[in-house]
């Protein structure tokens, strides 16, 4: 049984990357053509995959943030991340619940 994966709401996120903050990298793990409709424009994107061959393009010092449509694989993601020793959060709900704004 996997630790507890940490959890942030799609508001909270959206007023950390309005306060520009550095710290943290959002990770988003859908496929190629789930993301040409529109992602959060800070994120990376590294589909979930390829997460296991890639993951160490992710700087350890910063916090994560996974992102997926509803929030299932991005927990998949958050899940092998936190084993891999990273400081990770899963966005609940997914860009299905995300307001802000989107880079198409």
């Amino acid at each position: 049984m996997a630790d507890q994966i940490n959890v942030i709401l799609p508001e909270e996120l959206e007023e950390k990357l309005k306060a520009a903050n550095e710290d943290i990298v959002v990770v988003d793990v859908r496929e190629d053509e789930e993301v040409a409709t529109g992602k959060i424009a800070e994120a990376v994107h590294i589909p979930l995959g390829t997460l296991p061959d890639r993951y160490e393009e992710l700087d350890k010092t910063k916090t994560i943030i996974t992102v997926c449509r509803s929030g299932r694989r991005s927990e998949k993601a958050a899940e092998f991340l936190q084993d891999q020793g990273y400081d990770v959060f899963n966005m609940v709900g997914g860009m299905m619940k995300w307001q802000g704004e989107i880079l198409v």
